[in-house]
């Protein structure tokens, strides 16, 4: 029987913790349950020039490098996904982790037909405090058949801050069927959802009705997610110029799909 493939792309940039990240986030992509059947690539986005530094990670790690012609994380991105040649594809930014089920999982919701997965997550800070659980379909979540990356294509480089939402945007002019994975303790009815867990319902609606959402058997979400002070988000708290950036893009994302799509 013909072996299974999968990239997992992960954007790396040069900081104090990225030995650390990278080794964690190698080390639950390999501890997933099924990855022996899998022809496995890791495939870690660097900015320009950065190709050398990473070197000796990737030879611990066991990763390749795809070096980017730029300074961002969407060029970074973009720079493996044109490497990547594989039957599936799967997303997991350095500071975040999966639990050993996710792979088996979202192959599963794959094979009955859905065309995209993703995942709430459990987000925790530098100290390990469990923070909140998010709704949103982060990218360190995604798993798909290469068809639906070719589909919708690479990351938009015109976007710092919300590059996701404007991937998803595209995904959901697609039409695919998509899964998103909750906890098994998640309200999955309708009557429940917007009341109970709001993003839930956001996740949906502005996915434009196209995401089903799947319990699993985990009381808690399949995706870990480290919020820290290098993070996107708490750099847009902690900097007005970098809260009108992110104000901009959400403008733009507005006035191109009528929405910030999820």
């Amino acid at each position: 029987m013909k072996r299974r493939s999968i990239t997992v792309i992960s954007p790396s940039r040069s900081q104090p913790n990225q030995a650390e990240f990278l080794e964690r986030a190698c080390a639950s992509i390999r501890s997933q349950s099924v990855i022996t059947g899998y022809d496995l690539t890791i495939l870690v986005g660097v900015d320009e020039d950065e190709k050398s530094n990473t070197a000796d990670l990737a030879a611990t790690y066991e990763f390749s490098i795809a070096e980017s012609n730029g300074k961002s994380q969407a060029s970074a991105l973009n720079a493996a996904i044109r490497q990547a040649n594989t039957e599936f594809v799967a997303f997991l930014e350095d500071d975040d982790c999966w639990a050993p089920s996710y792979l088996q999982i979202a192959e599963r919701e794959l094979a009955s037909g859905s065309a995209f997965v993703s995942s709430t997550q459990l987000e925790y800070d530098e100290y390990g405090v469990i923070l909140r659980i998010n709704d949103f379909p982060t990218p360190s979540g995604w798993i798909m058949p290469m068809e639906t990356l070719r589909a919708v294509g690479e990351f938009n480089e015109e976007y710092r801050f919300h590059l996701d939402n404007e991937w998803l945007g595209r995904l959901s002019e697609t039409g695919f069927p998509r899964v998103h994975l909750v906890e098994s303790t998640a309200p999955i009815e309708s009557r429940f959802i917007g009341q109970i867990r709001p993003w839930l319902a956001n996740a949906i609606q502005y996915s434009e009705n196209l995401t089903t959402l799947v319990r699993h058997q985990s009381p808690i979400p399949l995706v870990s997610r480290l919020v820290h002070s290098q993070s996107g988000m708490a750099q847009i708290s902690a900097n007005p110029l970098l809260a009108e950036i992110s104000a901009n893009e959400e403008q733009a994302l507005r006035n191109r799909f009528g929405r910030i799509p999820w």
